[in-house]
């Protein structure tokens, strides 16, 4: 059975889809693509599809992961491109490997977040920052299927700053100034998520934009405290892929008796 890892992307208006709908679309692609998909016993026999950490309904995303299981072995460039163009434009296949090793959601321990402020000037978001950054702990409350839950969203917050530059990959591009932020945000139980830190900031510094922010999940991975960076988490696959053997070497090996 081979595995067979994908990086897919959330973008435009395919930000609203729920994960469900998600699903969906790319079990028809599986059908389309003709896809040899190992399936799971019993009555109801599902595709073996593996979902890690999808990001919420109504947040683009530039890095969402799943795996799938194969019967029969199958190039993973050649499979990204058929379910690409399998599936609708804004859900893209963008990246896929041969899973070698084990433990792909252990390896997402981390998001770089960027929200899109309109009708925020950049200065009061600088300011909101500053004084969420300089407390010790900054509280918000969110109801849960558990009940209304208090958590502290800045213990999560591995960094946060304001950004100025233009032409970025999120969703709702805008002409007109506005301000964005950046944020990496540790993956922790209950999940502290990109609205939790806006709450965080009108808790701490009263920033309320006057329209809902445009939040595009940039990247996710392995969380390295050292350096403050988000790997990426197919790398060790790629790394792991069997080396290509030196045709000396291979002749040699070909030519000695059995």
């Amino acid at each position: 059975m081979q595995r067979i890892r994908l990086r897919y992307t959330k973008r435009g208006r395919l930000r609203f889809t729920s994960h469900r709908d998600f699903q969906r679309a790319f079990e028809r692609a599986l059908r389309r693509a003709e896809v040899p998909m190992a399936y799971s016993a019993g009555f109801t026999p599902h595709p073996k599809v593996s979902y890690a950490n999808a990001a919420p309904t109504g947040t683009g995303s530039e890095a969402e992961y799943l795996e799938i299981a194969l019967t029969e072995a199958r190039d993973p460039e050649r499979l990204r491109l058929l379910l690409d163009e399998s599936l609708p434009t804004g859900l893209d296949v963008v990246d896929a490997v041969e899973a070698r090793t084990s433990g792909l959601a252990d390896r997402l321990t981390a998001s770089v977040w960027e929200l899109r402020l309109d009708g925020v000037e950049p200065a009061e978001a600088e300011a909101a920052v500053a004084a969420f950054n300089a407390a010790p702990a900054v509280e918000v409350q969110r109801r849960t299927k558990n009940g209304v839950r208090t958590f502290d969203t800045r213990s999560a917050v591995a960094h946060l700053e304001s950004v100025t530059t233009h032409g970025s990959p999120a969703d709702r591009p805008t002409d007109r100034p506005c301000a964005i932020l950046r944020l990496v945000v540790r993956h922790v139980t209950p999940a502290v998520r990109p609205d939790d830190v806006l709450s965080g900031l009108r808790a701490v510094a009263d920033l309320a934009p006057p329209v809902p922010a445009a939040v595009t999940r940039l990247a996710q991975g392995l969380f390295d405290e050292e350096t403050g960076e988000v790997t990426d988490p197919l790398a060790p696959d790629r790394e792991a892929e069997a080396p290509v053997p030196h045709p000396a070497a291979a002749s040699a090996a070909a030519k000695a008796p059995a």
